[in-house]
């Protein structure tokens, strides 16, 4: 075992089943989310409509951690995934206690985890449509987060409100209120935010204010799959999950990176950081096995458009953007590409496609120095939870 602290920078929480309404007004709830119940079971209705991408939002029963961890590493065993899934347990008091959590986080030897949402990912696009809508949920969520977790729980625990850029203003004033509570990360969706004007590039210039704000408040600002409306072009039915058990189509397999792909380009091509050079942008629960495409293409943007970029893309994309790979990607390759300073250890826990225990993770970086296994099993972690100037 090592002799450094290990942080894991993506763990979850199942959301208490008031989550999004306790501190919701209820007249409002028709329009934004409410509970609904059909055929005995139970399901968000969120903007007027059910929404069933999620099999069981109560979470209990729920499947155990990393049931399906094999079955993504390219299932040697040639396992149904189905029958893998059908294994479910009670809910764990971990998954929505804090003080369990910690006692769970001493027990997986870690000193601190990232911790993000299961649902909340997954809800602004059954309302985006609805920007001011999306802003109402998040209010009340982001209130639920910070009284049930806190946003830094003794150090260890750093929770991220959920932000969206569908109206700059709020972002702006939940920013400020979340720093506010101790905030030291915030967490968005890969997705052009949906405005009242339409979608936007998160890199437009209408996001400014915001960005500036990150940008002096140092704060960094994590990026984590979800639900990003991405449609299949007719290749594949479109939605969050399909009739599969919830494991998409091949197609949509094929095209989980595109979300992030297209995310973190657009703010190098838009050239935000430029603009805000101390931002830092922390991509998880992603992949990356995008990135060898994405930097010899936009090497050649580079040279084809001399003058646009201030300096090699590829660069600008290493200095202000760290990866935390899909815990089966190669990350020797990873290394090669953006270095150990930029990569983030991740192990999804409790979810199912994760790891079953978080240090399983240690064996994937066994090959590196000492210092670079440091850097990628919590040091960058540990530097990107503090402020950029502190």
């Amino acid at each position: 075992m090592t002799t450094w602290p290990l942080r894991d920078a993506d763990q979850h929480y199942y959301e208490a089943l008031d989550a999004f309404t306790r501190h919701l007004d209820p007249a409002l709830g028709s329009r934004v989310i409410q509970w609904v119940e059909i055929d005995g079971r139970r399901y968000h209705s969120i903007g007027g409509t059910v929404f069933r991408g999620v099999i069981n939002p109560t979470f209990d029963p729920v499947a155990e951690p990393g049931v399906l961890s094999r079955y993504f590493r390219g299932n040697p065993d040639g396992a149904d995934p189905l029958e893998l899934l059908r294994a479910r347990e009670r809910i764990r008091p971990e998954y929505r206690d804090r003080d369990a959590r910690l006692a769970r986080l001493d027990d997986q030897g870690l000193a601190s985890t990232w911790l993000f949402p299961t649902l909340a990912m997954v809800y602004e696009e059954p309302l985006h449509h609805d920007p001011e809508g999306v802003t109402v949920m998040m209010t009340a969520f982001n209130r639920w987060l910070d009284e049930d977790w806190g946003f830094d729980r003794d150090g260890r625990i750093i929770a991220a409100p959920y932000l969206s850029l569908g109206d700059v203003d709020w972002a702006c004033a939940e920013l400020e209120w979340a720093l506010d509570r101790g905030a030291r990360l915030v967490v968005m969706r890969p997705a052009a935010p949906t405005t009242a004007g339409g979608p936007k590039a998160p890199g437009h210039a209408d996001f400014d204010p915001f960005w500036a704000q990150v940008n002096e408040a140092g704060i960094t600002v994590v990026v984590h799959a979800g639900d990003s409306g991405y449609p299949s072009h007719g290749y594949a039915r479109d939605g969050f999950t399909t009739d599969f058990g919830g494991i998409p189509q091949p197609i949509r397999m094929l095209q989980l990176e595109r979300p992030i792909e297209d995310f973190l380009v657009s703010l190098v091509c838009d050239r935000l950081f430029d603009r805000f050079p101390r931002l830092r942008i922390a991509s998880v629960e992603n992949g990356a096995r995008f990135l060898p495409g994405l930097f010899d293409r936009l090497q050649i943007v580079h040279h084809k458009l001399a003058g646009w970029f201030s300096e090699d893309p590829v660069e600008t994309f290493r200095r202000h953007i760290w990866i935390n790979p899909f815990w089966e990607d190669d990350v020797v390759e990873l290394h090669r590409l953006i270095g150990a300073d930029r990569i983030l250890f991740g192990s999804d826990w409790p979810h199912i496609e994760g790891l079953p225990q978080p240090l399983d993770y240690v064996a994937e970086v066994e090959q590196f120095t000492d210092g670079e296994r440091r850097a990628i099993l919590g040091g960058n972690a540990d530097e990107l939870t503090v402020p950029v100037g502190s």
